[in-house]
């Protein structure tokens, strides 16, 4: 049974998301416990198995693992999607780091109130077209991934967020070519082009639904 990876989350993106992207580049099986009430929410908290009383779960190698950046930390570690020596690993958090906080704000999106809306998005496209795009724009300029030779987590990362800056803003990266080519290599990658098909565990963008029931099992969390 330690063989098997268990991801406890709720069946929508959110944290739990970059975790299923990694596992799936990695071209690594897993099973998913999904949250649907307080009561499941609960007794994970009440077994110990939450050390900081948050989720992501995720069961793996007899471990109960929680902490996004830990999660994430190990799985690249693990599969060979971390750099070849610690020269290459800073550089690859440094561009995760970049990645994770525009992200921060995407997963955020759906509960901002609706007169508030408009202007996370404003600020999202802003933040994603003058600071976090560039980067990646020159890191790509004139080599294959943007860490070493060899596909790294920064290169997944990437990729998931910008699919999802384009499912809000379409043409975002009509100025950008460099990442739109560096998008159609990494979908070519058998591992990664299989978790784009239909019936794949990668979640759809969330919808009213999803976000009911993260403030229903987080109810808590917003008295």
């Amino acid at each position: 049974m330690s063989g098997k990876i268990v991801l406890h989350y709720l069946n929508g993106r959110g944290r739990m998301e970059s975790i299923r992207w990694l596992l799936a580049a990695a071209g690594v099986e897993f099973e998913e416990a999904f949250i649907t009430k307080k009561e499941q929410f609960r007794k994970l908290a009440d077994d110990g198995v939450l050390m900081f009383q948050q989720v992501p779960l995720v069961e793996m190698d007899g471990m109960k693992l929680v902490q996004t950046k830990a999660i994430l930390n190990y799985i690249a570690g693990k599969y060979n999607l971390y750099g070849k020596d610690l020269k290459e690993r800073v550089l690859i958090d440094m561009y995760t780091e970049g990645i994770a906080e525009l992200m921060e704000s995407i997963v955020l999106l759906p509960f901002i109130p609706p007169d508030n809306k408009q202007k996370q998005l404003d600020n999202i496209e802003r933040k994603a077209k003058d600071r976090t795009l560039p980067v990646f724009e020159k890191g790509l300029a004139n080599t294959q991934f943007l860490v070493g030779s060899q596909l790294s987590r920064a290169d997944v990362h990437l990729l998931e967020v910008t699919l999802m800056l384009q499912e809000i803003f379409p043409t975002i990266l009509s100025t950008f070519p460099k990442i739109q080519a560096f998008q159609e290599r990494m979908k070519a990658l058998p591992t990664i082009s299989k978790f784009l098909q239909p019936g794949s565990a990668r979640k759809p963008p969330p919808d009213e639904i999803y976000v009911k029931t993260v403030m229903d099992v987080f109810s808590h969390l917003f008295k």
